[in-house]
């Protein structure tokens, strides 16, 4: 029996906007890059072809922003994506690998028990043993097939790994050598190598980029969504697209309910009302828009599953305080009192105050 993926590759789900945009593309194309600058953006953000191909947007934002991540990367400096929380840098990280290079798998995943192999390479000890240090015994990592065969290599959470790792980066990007040290040779990185790191910008003083990795990288600033309606819009395209992958069985999302969540969290996140008029306390948890995502997804699950299938006040509660309080001494409080002060005042508000309030 065969089982459909949870989650396609980006390459893969979007295969034949890829194809569209390359049939159509006529602009120049940096060495062994798939398609053109500026049809990648045209990717990331949407567009509609001559053709009438529809591109659909995968990140909502300023194109600006886009035009220097992909500029950067047709250069021989290495991209840092850095943001908040929530705010799409692995999903732009990989939308970029899969339009650029048509592979987004080269991955180095970071965490503080990241190790220097995870970069470079590894062992096949029962090899080694055997025949000792030869090309047979050695495992490439991601950023060794990279350099390779010339494709674009991902970094997830660079600050998490310990800083000794991360210069082991500091070769590779600025030489584009991997030495090998063992077999008293090295991998030349070839025409259309280059890495895309991304960075919690919460995580300063974690393990901080040393002054010369610093310079291999041009720093580009995800930010948060500037208005509300933006925000709404990549809730609801991401919503949709992860019930149809999940299969749930709920209507689509009232509109309405979206903009309540993604309002609660701006308010909360910000510290005033939408309107300017109030302020209001700040909990310790950053209320990312990937956030308020999974708290309709699971709204909607619960809607589905043990409902009538409309999404409601009562199935949006749970997800939200469960983002809301993290910290249980002081979360509590801050939302108990933004309840009573925002939530429970608003007109066509009183069904989310009384789910959220029986339940805090």
């Amino acid at each position: 029996m065969s089982h459909q993926v949870l989650r396609q590759h980006a390459e893969i789900a979007y295969e034949a906007e890829l194809a569209a945009l390359a049939a159509q593309d006529d602009r120049p194309r940096p060495p062994q890059w798939n398609l053109s600058p500026w049809a990648v953006v045209d990717y990331l953000l949407g567009t509609r072809l001559p053709d009438g191909t529809e591109i659909s947007p995968k990140y909502i934002g300023d194109r600006r922003i886009m035009e220097i991540a992909v500029a950067t990367l047709a250069t021989d400096r290495s991209l840092l994506l850095l943001g908040v929380p929530g705010t799409a840098k692995s999903w732009v990280s990989e939308h970029l690998a899969a339009a650029i290079s048509g592979d987004s798998t080269l991955l180095v995943q970071g965490t503080a028990g990241t190790g220097e192999e995870a970069m470079r390479y590894n062992w096949n000890y029962a090899l080694l043993l055997a025949k000792g240090p030869t090309e047979e015994a050695l495992v490439p990592s991601p950023m060794f097939n990279a350099m390779k065969t010339g494709k674009l290599c991902r970094v997830e959470e660079l600050t998490r790994i310990p800083s000794e790792v991360q210069d082991t980066l500091i070769t590779m990007l600025s030489e584009k050598t991997l030495p090998i040290p063992e077999l008293s040779s090295e991998i030349q990185g070839v025409e259309g190598f280059n890495v895309i790191a991304t960075a919690n910008s919460r995580d300063r003083g974690v393990n901080e980029l040393s002054s010369a990795l610093q310079r291999r990288f041009n720093v580009v600033v995800l930010p948060l969504p500037s208005s509300i309606e933006a925000e709404i819009e990549i809730v609801s395209s991401r919503v949709a697209s992860m019930s149809k992958a999940l299969a749930l069985p709920a209507e689509p999302p009232a509109l309405e309910e979206i903009r309540r969540v993604v309002t609660v969290f701006r308010e909360l996140r910000s510290g005033a009302t939408e309107d300017g008029k109030s302020k209001v306390k700040s909990p310790s948890g950053t209320l990312s828009t990937a956030e308020a995502i999974s708290v309709v997804t699971s709204g909607l699950s619960l809607a589905g599953h043990f409902g009538d299938g409309k999404l409601t006040a009562l199935d949006l509660a749970a997800g939200m305080i469960g983002a809301i309080v993290k910290d249980p001494t002081q979360d509590p409080v801050v939302f108990k009192e933004y309840l009573e002060t925002v939530v429970k005042e608003r007109e066509g508000w009183k069904d989310l105050y009384r789910a959220c309030k029986d339940r805090i």
